[in-house]
């Protein structure tokens, strides 16, 4: 038989974390962070990291393995979880992956035939000082000659992923649509999909209201720490979170704009995810309020309840 896992998705600041712990309690289960900023350590605020009061004794895996200089693939996640689903397996333990990363979630669901190459640092260096030196529009017009789907799926902001599009071609001879084609449609797990969902407007104030908190408990102290220690550049501080305190640090934004720039793009983000889930991955979504919260999270355990054994 195939191992079961429950993978809880939604867009940011939607109830994943707390649902997924009550979840584990209910079902013998442990939690797998789905989230691909959550594993650098001491970057807490800005990724809403959850808390060891939050955990409530429940077992959390990828948090806080890496430094914030090192980088994190979409390979590195699913390796590392296909190894941490197996043990869990063999200690009669659920797995729950709670997060809102859906590449690296799809990844590991449909079993993508990624890469086993590692990144190379010092071809990723030789693209930036491309990048630097003749622009971004020459190397992106580069992936749109070798990868053109691949392009279509990148925008060419998004340095990292434009790099690594290369990197697979100029190390295999593939492209990176080759590598995608070529994963198995039959997922190697017994995959229970649940997506949370919020009405737009409640979910965008509860957006903002996150975005304050954060605030008050310190984020532009946790950003400046790394920015002070020369991270500016660095994969974790490309964060939605972070990025946009930067000007403010260099001094051209105000505190405010800074403020106001990161609560649009944690907007657009939470939009972004909402697409990607409802595009790509067959949920079985449940709508909630504030008020709802506690029913709906309900429901969902007694859905559960007849497909997972109970403790």
């Amino acid at each position: 038989m195939k191992p079961t896992i429950v993978c809880v998705v939604g867009p940011t600041a939607v109830g994943k974390t707390a649902l997924s712990i009550e979840i584990a309690q209910h079902f013998n289960g442990e939690v797998i962070s789905g989230d691909s900023m959550q594993v650098y350590r001491g970057m807490d605020i800005a990724t809403a990291k959850v808390t060891q009061d939050e955990q409530q004794n429940i077992p959390h895996y990828l948090l806080d393995i890496l430094e914030p200089d090192e980088s994190f693939s979409v390979f590195d996640f699913k390796t590392r979880v296909t190894q941490i689903i197996t043990d869990m397996n063999e200690r009669g333990r659920l797995p729950i992956i709670a997060g809102g990363t859906g590449m690296y979630l799809d990844s590991l669901i449909r079993d993508y035939a990624l890469s086993e190459e590692k990144r190379d640092p010092e071809y990723e260096r030789k693209i930036e000082a491309d990048i630097e030196k003749l622009g971004i529009d020459a190397v992106y017009n580069r992936l749109v000659e070798v990868d053109p789907n691949q392009a279509k799926k990148t925008h060419k902001n998004n340095v990292r992923r434009v790099i690594r599009a290369l990197e697979v071609y100029d190390r295999t001879g593939q492209t990176m649509t080759d590598y995608q084609q070529t994963q198995r449609a039959d997922s190697p797990y017994n995959v229970i999909l649940i997506g949370l969902d919020m009405d737009r407007t409640l979910l965008y104030a509860r957006i903002n209201a996150r975005v304050d908190q954060m605030v008050e408990h310190g984020l532009f102290k946790e950003a400046r720490y790394f920015y002070d220690l020369g991270l500016k550049d660095a994969p974790s501080m490309r964060a939605i979170g972070y990025k946009e305190l930067i000007g403010y640090f260099e001094g051209t934004c105000s505190k405010e704009e800074a403020i106001d720039l990161l609560k649009r793009n944690s907007r657009r983000y939470a939009k972004r995810q909402l697409t990607w889930f409802r595009n790509k991955m067959d949920i079985n979504w449940y709508t909630l309020t504030p008020e709802t919260k506690n029913d709906v999270f309900q429901k969902i355990l007694k859905d559960l309840a007849g497909i997972l054994p109970p403790t």
